[in-house]
Parts: C-alpha cells; structure tokens; sequence
C-alpha cells in the first residue's frame, strides 16, 4: 500500500483518494500554473491511522523520500541552517470542510533553520515571526485554543511591549513554548522530520474533533471519508513588502457580475486571511502595489474558469513579486449569484441552456429573493459593515457561540463576535445571522455563512464585543446582550430593532433562466418559479 502521492500533473487518482485540495493542486499544474512544490499523504492514510490509532505502517519511510524528492527539486534542506527547507501541512477532504481542521504553517523552521533563514534574508525579524508562526499553529492544534486563546498568551508574554521587536518575537516565541510544554508535556520537537510526522498526526486527527464532527452532521457528510494531508514547499508571503497573500472568486459571489473579486494582505500569511483577526484590502489594490501579480492572477482565473466551466475560487500567495496558486474549486454560488453565472456563461457560450438550467436548483430559488432593509430617516443604525451573505435576519445579540445555543430556544439571536473561529461552529449553526467586528467576505464567518445561506455582515469598523459584560459597542453606543437587532448581509447595515423589509431579484438573469426551463418542458403556463425549475430538471433528467 502507498500512503503518499506526488503533487503533479501525472497524478491521476480521484479527489477521494486525493481530497479535494490536493486534487485541484493537480488540475493546477495541468494548466501550466505556478503551484509549491509537494506531496499529498492520502484519506486511506486517514482512515488507517483513524482506526488503528497510529500512522499507517511504512508511510514514514514514505515521508522521508518524499522530502528527500522535495530537498532535490527546490536545492534546500529540510531543518537545514543553509538554505532551510520549510513546508505547510493541510487537511484537505474530499468534501470542502472550510476551517474545521488543522493547519500548520512554516514547518521545519527548527533553532537551526530559524537562524538559517534569518542569515539567507538578512531579516531576522521575518525568520522568527515565521518560527512563531510554526509554534502557534501546534499550540492552537494541540491545546485546542482558538486564536484569541493563543493571542492572550502571547499578550502575557514577558518583555511584550519593549518596543523591539526581535525581543518581542523572542518573548512570544518563549511564551509559546511554555504553553506547548505546559498542556502537551513536552516541547515540539527541534528536528524537522520529527516535526512533519507530528504534523501529519495533528491533521489527521483533527478529521475526528467535535467542530468537525458538528459541520458533517449539519452538512450530511459521511463520517468515514477521511482527510488527506498536503506537505508543500512553503511560500512566504510575510517576506518583505512586496510580498502577500489573497483570496480571489473569478467573479462576485453576492452577485455573480463577471468581475474579479476578494481580497488581499501584504507581508501575511494566509492564515490571516482566513481567520477575519486582521483587516484586508480590497484586491483590486493588488493592480497598483503589484501590477505583475494581478495580470498573473487574472490569466489564472480565466484559464481555471475555462477548465471547470464555472465561477471559481482559489487562493494565492506573492513572495517577493511572484505569484503562487495555492487552492482552487469551483465557486459554489447560490442564489441570485448562481442563477446569473449559469445565464451569463450560457450567453458567453461556455455552456449550453440546458447544462445552466441543471447547475441551478429549486432551492437556489428559494435565495433568489433576496430581502433587504427598507431604510428611512427613522431606521436607527448601529454600525455598518461588508456584507458577506445576503439576505436579512432580525435576532437578540449573543456574544457567545454557548450564548448563541442557549438563547435560540428562546427565539432567533444574531452572533456577535470580534472573529469567528470553528470554535464557534455550534453557535453558527444557531444563529439567524452573523456579525464580526473583523474579517472580509474570505473571513471564517463570510465562508461558513455562505454555506448555512445565512446573512451576515463582517469587518464592522469599531465594534467591540464585550463577552464578560455582554455587550456591544459602536458608534459611542452600548448595547446589552439579548437586545434586538436586524442585520442586512447585503448592504451590510446593522440596525436596532426591527425594520420593515422588501424584496429584491435578479430579475432579467431569473426571467431568462426561467424562459428556457418553459421551453425545455413545453409548459408556458402560470406557475411559480421552482415548479417551473423543477419540471425543467425532470424532462433533462428523465427525457
């Protein structure tokens, strides 16, 4: 049995074997696309070390050679004080699980190669936010922190604060440790291939913890599939300034316009992103500050929209001016948005009418109408943000996801955080909407809202949540947990009390959509738009 597969385009095994990450990673490199270097260690790997309670028989043999290739194809040394060799390692299912299991970045970054990379940079800064990087991913991982657990370590670090910044990474990076030590019983280990079996370990084993067993029962997804764990070389898009990181849809997910959309960080790294704990730029900034990376960014997206046929979405990284793909899947939109992708790629002749009218379902539809506050001058609002799922919910403010739980038996609450994590899985799940103080529309919150079709607006600038006094502050007000408030995840308003709500659709794409799926079924009759949909789908599906 081969636990391990190369990252390349001659792979050809299937997104169950692969998962569904390292299986784009392969249809990137099929199109000619700039991805890390790497291996995928499989879901069979998953499901054995799952049962048996250790890593499969042989795969560290396996580990080793495959890190030996890696050593070869990049000319650095994995651990190495001379041009060190670091990799991340990522859960990827075949199912998308966005942010329910472990990440680790900056892998191998030892003592040693920790001092490697400063010397190579000349950037000691750089060398140990990296090695921070490492240690706070295992501590998140291992002690089940979520990142404001690990923040508060690293605030109550000695010597934080001293206005050098070397000292306050080195503080951190002791800080850190001494929580590492303190829950798991022992430091990470200081040798790099030490390091990657654990890693592979702690992705693999978060296939089994609560919030990831919580999103599969909310989404139906089987228990038994596994994850598989993808090592690539890394990309640092914390290296200098003209360095970053970014998610980008080929077009926009609220609406389904045939435009770019996302955003992006300079000197971060992706965790950043996706975590909502800092601000992004909008991505169109990335056509000013680096010109090359957007025209690379642009021509992937067309050519990943030319292989799927479809809206899609990825993730990147820019070290030092270049571009790195570092995910990619279709894009998944809903609603308003899918109905106008399907319509438009039919026009643009991507697809044909019938194959537009089968990606779009009844329950689309159902989103298609899309309600939203009718503001006035007498409509109090309380602060406003980026809207990151369409759509209205009115609900008491819970600053908790155990809040949120509690009080939804009560009626509908909206979750109030600074961020959400998956830590907040089982409060997402209860909420009516969502609302965060920080993140963008690639935040935790944004994703996993689009995924539970509920409202939410994020990035509200100057709100605070104040969890031991249950309350809420914005714009110089305070409002107590438990008080009523309407959120429109569209304009991204938030508004005290319980405004008067209208209607919108995406009415020429819908009218048009609707027009073929008559003209497949030969029914022109008056009937409301899912019937009209569904009896479209029964004569494609059944002739």
């Amino acid at each position: 049995m081969r636990w391990i597969r190369p990252l390349s385009a001659q792979v050809d095994e299937a997104a169950e074997l692969l998962g569904g990450k390292a299986h784009g990673l392969v249809v990137l490199h099929r199109l000619g696309l700039r991805v890390p270097a790497g291996f995928v260690v499989t879901t069979e790997a998953c499901r054995a070390f799952l049962r048996d309670g250790r890593l499969p028989d042989g795969l560290g043999d396996e580990l080793a050679t495959a890190v030996t290739d890696l050593e070869a194809s990049t000319g650095r040394r994995f651990g190495g004080s001379r041009a060190p060799l670091a990799v991340s390692v990522r859960s990827g299912a075949g199912v998308s699980m966005p942010g329910m299991m472990n990440t680790i970045l900056n892998l191998g970054l030892t003592t040693a190669a920790t001092a490697g990379l400063a010397a190579e940079t000349g950037d000691p800064r750089f060398a140990l936010d990296s090695r921070l990087r490492l240690l706070s991913g295992f501590a998140a991982a291992i002690t089940n922190l979520d990142a404001d657990g690990v923040e508060a370590v690293l605030g109550g670090a000695p010597g934080r604060g001293t206005g050098d910044e070397e000292a306050d990474l080195t503080g951190a990076i002791g800080a850190v440790e001494d929580l590492i030590r303190r829950r798991r019983g022992r430091p990470i280990p200081d040798d790099a291939a030490r390091q990657l079996e654990l890693a592979v370990r702690t992705v693999l084993s978060s296939w089994d913890t609560p919030r990831a067993r919580t999103y599969r029962d909310l989404h139906d997804v089987p228990h038994d599939l596994g994850t598989a764990a993808i090592v690539q070389t890394m990309v640092f898009g914390n290296r200098d300034d003209r360095s970053g990181t970014g998610v980008a849809f080929s077009r926009d997910p609220n609406t389904g316009e045939n435009v770019a959309f996302g955003e992006v960080m300079f000197g971060r790294q992706g965790e950043d992103v996706v975590s909502g704990r800092a601000l992004t730029r909008p991505l169109r900034e990335l056509a000013d500050r680096e010109p090359a990376v957007w025209t690379g960014l642009l021509d992937a997206l067309n050519r990943i929209e030319g292989h799927y046929r479809d809206a899609c979405y990825v993730e990147f990284t820019f070290q030092s001016g270049e571009l790195w793909i570092l995910q990619v899947r279709p894009g998944r939109f809903v609603g308003g948005a899918a109905v106008r992708v399907a319509a438009d790629l039919a026009d643009e002749r991507v697809i044909g009418r019938r194959e537009a009218l089968l990606r779009v379902s009844p329950g689309h539809l159902r989103h298609v109408r899309t309600p939203r506050m009718a503001t006035t001058e007498r409509t109090d609002i309380l602060a406003r943000g980026l809207g990151a799922c369409p759509g209205v919910a009115a609900g008491r403010v819970a600053t908790t996801a155990d809040g949120a739980v509690r009080m939804a038996a009560d009626g509908p609450v909206i979750l109030v955080r600074p961020e959400t994590s998956p830590h907040d899985l089982r409060g997402l799940a209860a909420a009516a909407g969502i609302v965060t103080a920080r993140g963008g529309p690639a935040s935790h919150a944004a994703v996993v809202a689009r995924s539970m079709a509920k409202p939410a607006v994020v990035g509200v600038a100057g709100l605070t949540v104040d969890v031991a006094g249950g309350s809420v502050g914005a714009g110089g007000r305070t409002i107590g947990e438990g008080t009523l408030v309407t959120i429109d995840g569209t304009s991204g308003e938030v508004a005290l009390g319980s405004p008067r709500t209208v209607t919108t659709t995406a009415a020429a794409h819908l009218h048009r959509l609707l027009g073929w799926a008559d003209d497949v079924s030969g029914d022109h009759s008056e009937r409301d738009e899912v019937q009209r949909l569904s009896a479209a789908h029964a004569v494609l599906r059944h002739g």
